[in-house]
């Protein structure tokens, strides 16, 4: 369902219009963070090569790491379902929590007690400024729609979540479904 009012929790559909745009070209984020000050989200359907054993050797997990967006990526964030195993975490909504304590994150994958249906790890987030993502919806760059998958978004596979989305969206985004990544190319 398309949605007209920015809220945390929905889901933000880059526009198929957004072409060569290495982070946002086709990017689905979860807004984790909005008021009047500004907006904060990770996008949740770019894997990066890694794995949190990659950049944590004393985790021992091979969960993937995405890329939560150009702002600060030299820093690692992560979601979760799970705030009665992870302390001082914050709920975005739908029974998602963003944040806890690390520590007992660390200890808890190494026990075998949080799977990667828990926890999404990322590289960097996506901010606004206060009324940037306002303006950005005014230019159509992005879709805002409810995220009906709740809390089960953080096992959702990415492969073709971004296409999946445009399909359900229906109309005149149809088209861009089997559209290739950079038509400039084809």
């Amino acid at each position: 369902m398309i949605s007209a009012k920015l809220e945390k929790g929905q889901l933000l559909i880059a526009d198929p219009y957004i072409i060569g745009d290495v982070s946002f070209n086709r990017s689905v984020i979860l807004l984790t963070d909005h008021d009047h000050e500004g907006s904060v989200g990770f996008i949740i359907n770019k894997p990066l090569k890694y794995s949190i054993n990659d950049l944590v050797p004393d985790i021992k997990a091979s969960f993937k790491v995405y890329n939560g967006g150009p702002v600060e990526q030299d820093n690692l964030y992560f979601i979760h379902n799970i705030p009665e195993l992870i302390p001082n975490s914050v709920e975005i909504s739908n029974g998602i929590f963003w944040g806890g304590d690390f520590l007992s994150v660390k200890e808890l994958i190494n026990q075998g007690k949080i799977n990667k249906t828990n926890i999404r790890f990322f590289l960097g987030y996506t901010g606004w400024e206060e009324d940037q993502l306002e303006s950005e919806m005014e230019n159509n760059s992005w879709i805002v729609t409810t995220n009906s998958y709740k809390n089960k978004i953080i096992g959702k596979s990415t492969t073709h979540f971004w296409k999946e989305k445009i399909i359900e969206l229906g109309g005149e985004y149809l088209i861009w479904s089997n559209a290739p990544e950079n038509p400039f190319l084809n």
